[in-house]
């Protein structure tokens, strides 16, 4: 159940009127009073007698008879309380026992005989609107301090009351929700979301890895969007509106967007925060050593390793720093999701398009995001939108597999972070976030998991045992579990690639089990395969040995051209 508070208004006929009328796009249907301050009240909507003129002057009473130098220039006071989609249909009586638990809890009328007059309109079957004068009948104004926060947590008990669906509490960082007349709209367009919503994911594309505003604008044009900026005298960009081409209001105008509108971190100082936070740090900043220059993307394989190098980092960070820098990396890590659906292949778009739909919601908290330090995640995000498009098969399609199993304990880790900070919808977006990129994941892995466990089933048996001894010694509380998955055999492959090429596969495999994570793994063995051939630089897509083996180098060490970077050595924590 949501309740909102709107805007105070200045004329109560006015919103007696809309509440009553067709609505915006005649989309109200029978408009009709389910509760009052009083049981007389006269129902404009039932009773054919009762004008909406007499309803407004029963409202404005307290108001009209105090002094005009007291009255209060905007007394118009209007909540609306909404259920969830999958809710059952609640019965007048219902909504109108939920109009009085509102308004007495948003301290409206407190039940004391002297409260504020008001009246619930109810013209659809999910939701009803509470409309108020804020002038009490003793001529007092009512005591509405944290008015929002209280009509939230009076939510939550209904919700409990009434077996509706139980929603987190809101922390007043979400994005905006699009009205009922922006949804009706969308309907009647046969479009799958409302055009507020469209463009706040085109917006956060657009963002995701930029580097400057001119970048930034760029994308918003190549996204096919409808840009103007706002300029100062001065000729200072102040800030920006987006609307989408045939979304047109009744004049046959485009209908624009600021940027807050669309989500708070949607405002241009905002996108310029990482902008600056990017230029600005050094290393003198976050106690990193100088880390020499990343060679130039060539390819979505090789972009996508890097982001899962970018990706493991913050994985660490997000566990061991402190929170603004944390704050930052999970922010960071919204836009390397929205960077890896744009550049999806088609058998995985979906999914991802819905992860990072979701996890957009998990990337803003009160906890300030410090920006410089997510500079190696964006940088990340900006290599997969440049490196454009991946195929599904080969090593673009493994290393996307790769990139998006990483991902999956990135949303992970960010949920278990919220989780500690009692951050509910941000810790329940991730968690939804984590589910789509499991399923996105299964999709992308399914062709080059198929080739590795083809390889290790044609492993001699001599092998297969010296890799399974090798587990046994490396991980002996996982060894048995992983030896009787499923992908066990492409693990083996990857041991022997690893060995063949020079590295220590019991080394190998103890480092990679260090993370807490694999609890959440749907096979542990897939999870070890990924961690493994990023750790040791091999294909994502396999090699057998002997190939493996002839691109060793004579000192025995892999080649880094292999193609990823390793990850810088994790900052020792702050705290």
């Amino acid at each position: 159940m949501i309740p909102r508070v709107h805007k105070m208004g200045s004329r109560t006929i006015g919103l007696i009127r809309y509440l009553y009328g067709p609505g915006t796009h005649e989309e109200h249907i029978d408009p009709h009073l389910v509760a009052a301050w009083d049981s007389l009240v006269p129902d404009p909507g039932r009773d054919p007698a009762a004008t909406y003129e007499d309803l407004q002057r029963l409202l404005d009473q307290p108001v009209e008879a105090l002094p005009k130098s007291r009255r209060p220039t905007e007394h118009v006071w209007h909540l609306s309380v909404r259920a969830a989609p999958e809710d059952p249909i609640l019965t007048d009586e219902q909504w109108g026992d939920i109009a009085r638990r509102m308004v007495a809890a948003t301290g409206i009328d407190l039940g004391d005989g002297s409260g504020c007059r008001w009246a619930a309109v109810r013209h659809a079957e999910d939701h009803i609107h509470i409309i108020a004068t804020t002038v009490r009948e003793d001529g007092r104004k009512p005591r509405r301090h944290n008015e929002a926060k209280r009509a939230q947590a009076e939510a939550r008990h209904i919700e409990a009351d009434y077996g509706l669906r139980r929603l987190n509490t809101g922390d007043g960082t979400a994005a905006q929700r699009p009205t009922s007349a922006e949804r009706h709209k969308a309907s009647r367009h046969n479009r799958e979301r409302t055009p507020r919503e469209e463009l706040r994911e085109s917006v956060r594309r657009a963002a995701a890895g930029a580097h400057s505003e001119e970048e930034f604008f760029d994308r918003l044009a190549g996204a096919g969007l409808l840009t103007r900026r706002r300029v100062a005298p001065s000729g200072d960009l102040l800030g920006y509106t987006v609307a989408l081409p045939d979304d047109r209001n009744k004049h046959g105008e485009p209908v624009y967007y600021s940027g807050s509108k669309l989500a708070p971190d949607l405002s241009l100082p905002r996108i310029r925060e990482r902008w600056t936070g990017s230029a600005e740090a050094t290393s003198e900043d976050d106690g990193r050593p100088e880390q020499p220059a990343l060679p130039p993307v060539t390819g979505p394989a090789f972009a996508r390793r890097r982001a899962t190098a970018a990706t493991w980092q913050a994985l660490l960070i997000i566990d061991h720093d402190d929170d603004g820098t944390a704050a930052a990396q999970i922010a960071a890590a919204g836009e390397i999701l929205d960077a890896l659906a744009k550049t999806s292949a088609a058998h995985t778009r979906e999914e991802l398009r819905d992860a990072a739909f979701a996890f957009e919601r998990a990337t803003r908290s009160h906890v300030k995001a410090v920006r410089g330090h997510d500079r190696d995640l964006r940088q990340a995000a900006r290599d997969l939108v440049h490196s454009g498009p991946a195929l599904a098969r080969g090593e673009d399609g493994a290393t996307t597999a790769m990139l998006i199993d990483m991902a999956f304990f990135l949303a992970i880790t960010a949920a278990n972070w919220h989780a500690k900070k009692h951050h509910a919808q941000q810790t329940a977006a991730a968690r939804q976030a984590a589910e789509h990129l499991r399923a996105a994941y299964q999709a992308a892995a399914a062709q080059p998991m198929a080739s590795l466990h083809q390889r290790g089933r044609h492993m001699s048996q001599p092998l297969q045992r010296r890799q399974a001894a090798v587990l046994r010694h490396a991980v002996p509380d996982l060894a048995e579990q992983i030896l009787a998955e499923p992908g066990w055999p492409a693990l083996a492959a990857t041991l022997a690639e690893a060995q063949a090429v020079g590295h220590n596969p019991a080394a190998l495999l103890t480092e990679a089990t260090r993370r807490r994570e694999l609890a959440s793994a749907t096979s542990i063995s897939d999870v070890l395969v990924w961690r493994l051939r990023r750790t040791a630089g091999l294909p994502a897509y396999g090699a057998s040995a002997a190939e493996a083996h002839r691109a060793t180098p004579a000192n025995g060490q892999p080649t880094p051209a292999r193609q990823m970077p390793t990850p810088s050595t994790p900052r020792t924590p702050h705290r």
